[in-house]
């Protein structure tokens, strides 16, 4: 019983650690908008092609132990920082693609910016001493980084969304454009609802252009 007893209270505080960061879950219109997607049935989001899962048992040792071989570089990795005077002038071919590790681009095109994936936090986890850690830190720090336009966040697993870099977003002006039921997570963590785009396959934003034209995000 005592065994049973510290493990409870051993998971209900990791749980309490890493609450905020697993955001919120959908509810009212947004859920109901998820509802009407040709992928939710039984409640969930179904993918179109059959998943291929290996064991869970292996995926939550190598999370918090490591273990694989392709986990490391065996060689060291070349870094170029970067600071705000790199962006100060537009790229002369008007497109301009920074990585800033993990899945974190800068992409400026046509005199826009979109920062993708943003991931700042030096795990991506839920929480602070355990999980996958940065081989290196961001080449551009993030009080570095200019002014953008749009923040386009491809999925919600911790490598693609982290909340202490979206919170630092918040306020900066940009809109984020995400996938059904990650809004959530967003405006739990202050995001205001103006300034979050729920995207679809088949809906997209645009954004003037001085020329007269658009830039569309699919």
């Amino acid at each position: 019983m005592v065994l049973v007893a510290l493990l409870v209270v051993g998971a209900t505080s990791l749980w309490l650690i890493a609450r905020e960061t697993m955001g919120a879950a959908p509810e009212g219109a947004r859920l109901a908008r998820m509802q009407r997607s040709p992928q939710w049935r039984d409640g969930v989001f179904r993918n179109r092609l059959p998943r291929v899962d290996g064991p869970y048992s292996r995926m939550v040792g190598e999370f918090f132990f490591g273990g694989s071989d392709f986990r490391t570089p065996d060689s060291a990795i070349t870094i170029v920082p970067r600071t705000a005077a790199d962006y100060r002038e537009p790229p002369a071919s008007g497109l301009r693609v920074t990585w800033l590790g993990h899945s974190t681009l800068l992409l400026e095109i046509d005199g826009k910016r979109v920062l993708i994936d943003p991931v700042w936090g030096e795990r991506a986890s839920p929480f602070t001493f355990a999980g996958p850690k940065r081989f290196f830190a961001p080449p551009l720090p993030l009080g570095e980084l200019p002014d953008v336009d749009v923040v386009v966040i491809s999925h919600d697993h911790y490598d693609h969304l982290d909340m202490e870099t979206i919170k630092a977003l918040t306020g900066r002006n940009a809109r984020f454009a995400v996938p059904l039921g990650v809004g959530a997570h967003l405006e739990s963590w202050g995001v205001p609802p103006s300034s979050i785009i729920a995207v679809t396959p088949r809906s997209m934003t645009r954004w003037s252009r001085s020329d007269g034209g658009s830039v569309r995000f699919i």
